[in-house]
């Protein structure tokens, strides 16, 4: 445990704390010496030192492309990594370190705060001034500042007094603020596909110096093959749970890592999901887009990997309920029906077993079908109350409690509807500036093909009675 002040080191030991005068190490760092008998984690141990050794990310750092030519040439500018944990966003800046002639100053926002940024900017002031060359700072979790902590790196960033590098696993747009997006390159990292999950494995079996060779191991294919599918991208995750697998094969005779120690490293796949961040809206707006297009399979597709991932099931009855009223609308009324009897179904089973009311419901809603009429009416009609304010309402609409109410002529002239034939009349019940204005144009999708056929006979009576002159009030 370090002591009060120190800053850890995120590639090593605690470092000396923030704005000391201590001597930083410049250009290539080693950072493999082992301090303490215990040995560091097989994820630590096995981080690439070169861009040759970096697997992935080619798009990136592959050969000629500009990253990889800025860090050659030791051009770094300021950027951002965003990527999904275990990408290689800190594997990455410590490349750069290893590779830049610049000051390279580790730093992690859940540990650190404003001030110990501005200590380290002083100190990187001081070198400057003194010709001692620019200074990079790594800032990992770089979204766990608020947008104003954010602030304090402008100035500098701003100045070239630092070079930033920021780390996150969140949508920079969503996290970060514009002033420092528009100082800082945003790279994407990706995921890493199972190949290159496959290689790193095997890369790290047979390593003698910083990886597992010097056990003398094998493994099953079929456990790497697992080790890599349920890692779902993420290099660290991998490599914690081989050398899980490998200390329980060690202990046997056979020395062979099996489908069963894999399986027991790592039984269940890594599902990448935030209840407040980009997954949380992409995953959304995916399986609303998959109902809407009558696809019940990705909408229970996309449905499953939130529910699965932790997210609060009400959160996607919400979702079907209204998705019931603005996408099917009329075009089946019942749609509506059977969201609400889903919702108040889960309310009345609960988890797990509510997942099977949830999909009912999806898949009905997926195929029924669809309709937005409900929500073009409402907005034609919000458009002319905004636009054109609150007009005046026909007498004969009003309400007439009073007999003062009545002398004025409020009611005058109203037909009650079912006092006629058809239980229909035609007379306008807009306000006059508003006459003939259709807001509702029915679809001729399922149920509102009848709805449609209905509201054209009566709206065609109603134009022919204004057509003779009359409102037929």
């Amino acid at each position: 445990m370090s002591t009060k002040g120190e800053q850890p080191d995120l590639f090593g030991a605690p470092s000396k704390p923030a704005g000391s005068k201590a001597k930083k190490t410049k250009g290539k760092r080693t950072g493999r010496e082992q301090t303490g008998p215990a040995p560091a984690p097989l994820a630590e141990r096995m981080r690439p030192r070169t861009l040759d050794e970096l697997l992935g990310q080619q798009h990136l750092v592959g050969p000629g492309h500009l990253l990889r030519r800025a860090i050659e040439r030791d051009e770094v500018p300021s950027m951002i990594l965003w990527g999904p944990p275990g990408s290689g966003k800190t594997t990455l800046a410590q490349v750069i370190a290893n590779l830049t002639r610049s000051e390279f100053v580790p730093f992690s926002a859940v540990l650190g705060g404003v001030a110990d940024v501005r200590a380290i900017v002083a100190e990187a002031e001081e070198r400057r001034d003194q010709g001692g060359g620019r200074t990079i700072l790594f800032v990992d979790e770089i979204h766990r500042f608020n947008k104003a902590q954010q602030d304090a790196f402008l100035p500098h960033v701003e100045r070239g007094t630092i070079t930033l590098i920021g780390a996150t696993t969140e949508n920079p747009s969503f996290a970060l603020n514009s002033a420092l997006l528009s100082r800082a390159r945003v790279y994407v990292l990706k995921p890493l596909t199972e190949d290159v999950l496959l290689t790193l494995l095997e890369r790290a079996l047979q390593d003698e110096e910083r990886g597992l060779g010097s056990l003398g191991l094998e493994a099953d294919p079929l456990a790497l093959d697992h080790l890599s599918k349920i890692a779902s991208g993420d290099a660290r995750r991998a490599l914690s749970a081989l050398e899980i697998a490998a200390a329980s094969a060690a202990a046997r005779t056979d020395r062979r890592i099996s489908l069963a120690d894999a399986e027991e490293a790592i039984a269940r796949r890594a599902l990448l999901y935030d209840k407040a961040g980009e997954q949380h809206y992409d995953l959304v707006s995916a399986f609303i887009k998959s109902m809407r297009g009558s696809d019940p399979d990705a909408a229970l597709y996309y449905a499953a990997r939130m529910l699965e991932a932790g997210e609060d099931p009400r959160f996607v009855l919400r979702r079907m309920v209204i998705f019931a009223a603005e996408d099917i609308g009329l075009a089946d009324p019942r749609a509506l029906s059977v969201a609400m009897d889903c919702f108040r179904a889960f309310e009345f089973v609960g988890w797990p077993e509510g997942y099977l009311p949830i999909s009912m419901g999806i898949c009905y809603l997926a195929a029924a079908p669809k309709s937005n009429s409900a929500l073009q009416a409402y907005q034609a009609a919000k458009a002319d109350v905004m636009g054109r304010g609150p007009l005046e309402i026909p007498m004969a609409l009003r309400n007439a409690p009073t007999g003062l109410m009545k002398d004025l002529g409020y009611g005058k002239g109203y037909r009650y509807p079912h006092d006629e034939p058809g239980h229909h009349v035609a007379q306008d019940y807009l306000p006059a500036e508003l006459a003939g204005r259709l807001y509702y144009d029915p679809s001729d999708q399922g149920w509102e093909r009848q709805i449609g056929d209905r509201m054209g006979q009566l709206r065609e009576k109603v134009a022919k009675a204004r057509g003779r002159g009359g409102s037929g009030r």
